[in-house]
């Protein structure tokens, strides 16, 4: 396979990745707003079962395509274990897991569709350093997301500052900005998210200065070349 080819051949695949993403996340959202059983969902469970294979298909590929398979093997292996049906597996297996382990099994697949995601988000820009912002700023938007989701979920029916879904994304976006909120988780998973979104946030926002202050030096740094350039044109 030429380089061209290939170069088709996984524009093609990573596009199949961001569709399926997309529609997962579209499904599982609306699911979870309106507070489905997605075990009783028989269109969900079949949906993203195929969503899995299509992950497992997608990273064999990209393995088989890569020139260093180790490297891709030590970077991505965690692709392929949240690409794995578990909430299919584990019907057929007879293993005992509580509702609450349930829940958080449905995301698995969630977060292995939003890391393709931010990846191939990021594959848009030419400039590595702007890819990474991108990549970082992405997962950062998507974790906020799926958090205000489980928030939702934990809290609705206990918290009375969470009346809708957008109050708990409110407090989601607010968590992860570290500007605080005045809705206070009251569950164990409530006070677990809040501790991972704030924790984000510190680690995730300063490389919006330092992405600024670097196209601030790359903006003078052209500004300075341009003028030393016409200074040795001029007779």
């Amino acid at each position: 396979m030429s380089a061209a080819q290939k170069k088709i051949f996984l524009d093609l695949l990573h596009t199949m990745i961001l569709v399926l993403s997309v529609i997962l996340i579209v499904y599982i959202s609306v699911d979870s707003i309106n507070d489905r059983n997605f075990l009783e969902n028989h269109d969900y469970m079949v949906f993203q079962f195929w969503v899995c294979v299509a992950f497992i298909f997608d990273f064999f590929v990209e393995l088989w395509l890569s020139q260093r398979k180790w490297e891709f093997i030590r970077h991505r292996w965690y692709f392929l274990l949240l690409s794995i049906p578990y909430l299919n597996i584990i019907p057929l297996t007879g293993w005992l897991v509580t509702e609450e382990e349930l829940y958080f099994l449905r995301f698995i697949p969630l977060a292995r569709g939003a890391l393709a995601l931010s990846i191939v988000i990021g594959y848009i820009s030419k400039n590595k350093f702007l890819g990474l912002l991108v990549t970082y700023s992405s997962i950062l938007i998507l974790v906020t997301y799926f958090a205000a989701l489980i928030f939702y979920q934990k809290e609705n029916s206990v918290n009375s500052g969470v009346t809708d879904y957008w109050d708990a994304f409110w407090w989601g976006c607010s968590q992860a900005t570290t500007l605080g909120c005045d809705i206070y988780p009251v569950t164990a998973v409530g006070r677990i998210l809040c501790c991972i979104l704030s924790a984000m946030g510190i680690v995730m926002f300063p490389l919006f200065t330092v992405y600024a202050t670097d196209a601030i030096q790359r903006y003078y740094s052209r500004k300075v070349d341009t003028t030393v350039n016409s200074h040795i044109v001029k007779p």
